[in-house]
């Protein structure tokens, strides 16, 4: 019974640290998120198209750092401030930002699961920490755009996301295209740029005017 313990625990510290021996890598692999591996593993449809992020428009990038994370390129993984901050907050627009900072969600869609837990947050938190050790921000920036998913029937990565919502290549997005791409992150099964409703319309609205204010909020992942 001992010995059965002792090999269990072993496992569970090797399924905890594989992730941070396979962050490193990322820096050069197109990796997939867990949401398509679960995807692929149930026969649900999965369409994805992994582009560099020069490949992405501008305005994009903008609008997800914008709507998502503020302080991306100043952020070292996480950022205390914002998550003090949803605790205080309520209602749809609030509930859109939420805590998590665009490496949480990288960390997350890359090695954890979907839903609200206290354990996996506990998990996610020193993910997001090292992929933000081990990464450059530009890079990390492109592996989330390539993972998200953007639209309701496995619509993974912005090129997949503007191609269904927008018949056009995520290169070529508008900026108030962009900024409904970006108001449809926390739910693409429900929120949808393709047939946008009052909430997404409202979201785009603010979001579009974020970016024009904060129009440097991009810099640390703009081309060198």
């Amino acid at each position: 019974m001992r010995r059965v313990a002792v090999i269990l625990i072993i496992a569970a510290v090797v399924v905890v640290l594989v992730p941070y021996a396979l962050a490193p890598l990322y820096r050069f692999i197109d990796p997939v998120s867990t949401p398509m591996l679960w995807r692929f593993a149930t026969g649900a449809r999965v369409e994805r198209i992994t582009v560099p992020l020069d490949r992405i428009a501008p305005a994009l990038q903008l609008a997800v750092i914008v709507a998502e994370d503020g302080s991306f390129c100043h952020n070292h993984g996480i950022d205390l401030g914002a998550m003090r901050e949803a605790l205080q907050q309520s209602g749809a627009i609030g509930d859109a930002r939420g805590a998590s900072t665009i490496t949480q969600q990288t960390a997350k869609n890359l090695f954890l699961w979907q839903g609200r837990s206290y354990v996996r947050k506990a998990l996610e938190i020193p993910l997001a920490i090292w992929l933000n050790l081990v990464l450059p921000k530009r890079r990390i920036l492109e592996i989330y755009l390539n993972i998200a998913q953007w639209g309701p029937n496995g619509e993974f990565g912005a090129e997949a996301g503007a191609r269904f919502a927008f018949g056009k290549s995520a290169r070529d997005l508008t900026v108030y295209q962009a900024a409904q791409m970006a108001a449809i992150l926390p739910n693409p099964v429900q929120r949808s740029a393709r047939t946008p409703g009052m909430l997404v319309r409202r979201l785009a609205g603010l979001y579009e005017r974020r970016a024009e204010a904060f129009a440097t909020r991009d810099s640390c992942v703009r081309a060198p």
